[in-house]
């Protein structure tokens, strides 16, 4: 395994660090979500705050997984292009 090494000097795995930080990130919040609404289902309406923030947790891991992914696909073409 290689690095390029952009025009600024900084090597190719930072954008790679950066995505597998996000990608922790999500799925953290994804198991959060997840505890938090397997703990709290007896009681399902949308007045059961455990559950919602639950709900939150777990569509908010998507966009963090999503913003991620962007993220490195912008800082390999940057890299591609250079």
């Amino acid at each position: 395994m290689t690095t390029k090494s952009a025009a600024n000097g900084k090597p190719e795995r930072e954008g790679n660090a950066l995505f597998l930080t996000m990608k922790i990130a999500a799925w953290i919040a994804l198991i959060i979500g997840g505890v938090m609404c397997i703990t709290n289902f007896a009681d399902f309406s949308d007045r059961n705050r455990q559950l919602m923030t639950g709900i939150g947790f777990m569509v908010g891991s998507v966009f963090i997984y999503m913003i991620g992914t962007a993220i490195n696909l912008v800082h390999k073409r940057k890299s591609e292009s250079e």
